[in-house]
């Protein structure tokens, strides 16, 4: 059986907008990779009111959108990617996709329909409190990939073939 794989995805949402700024997706290793997003221009509100979302250093930093589903195409094709199922990751997902006229080559899945055992509440309430063990800021995607991996691990998702 094939190891699972996650994805989370930062974003930015105001009343006019949003769009993904951040996004980090496991391996089948267990490794992780994770970018910044450069945005689209029309994504980006005309009164470029953002919040505390800083536009300049998205375009400078970011990875264009097209190097960006190169690297989802060659990281996850036909696989089942788990989220925590809290985000509009599929939303997200779709809007990346569609800013290039292109399908994710993967299916979006929340981490339910992995860990059978456990309520919603029970799986949002353990990735919490992984968090808080190891410290880790909640609105980083590589960590919500992180605790998305330890979770799997708990549950014998990882053992040796």
């Amino acid at each position: 059986m094939p190891k699972p794989r996650f994805l989370d995805i930062e974003y930015c949402q105001t009343e006019d907008t949003l769009f993904p700024v951040a996004m980090a997706w496991s391996l089948e290793d267990g490794q992780m990779k994770t970018v910044v997003i450069a945005p689209m221009e029309e994504w980006l509100p005309e009164d470029g009111d953002l919040g505390d979302v800083d536009v300049d250093y998205l375009a400078e930093q970011g990875v264009p959108l097209i190097e960006l589903i190169h690297e989802l195409h060659q990281d996850l094709p036909d696989q089942t990617v788990y989220v925590d199922g809290l985000d509009p990751d599929e939303i997200l997902v779709d809007l990346i996709f569609s800013a290039m006229g292109q399908e994710a080559p993967f299916e979006i899945a929340p981490i339910t329909e992995l860990i059978l055992g456990l309520s919603s509440d029970a799986l949002e309430d353990r990735r919490r409190q992984l968090l808080f063990e190891e410290s880790l800021e909640i609105q980083l995607p590589e960590n919500g990939v992180y605790a998305l991996l330890l979770m799997a691990q708990e549950e014998g998702l990882f053992e040796d073939d």
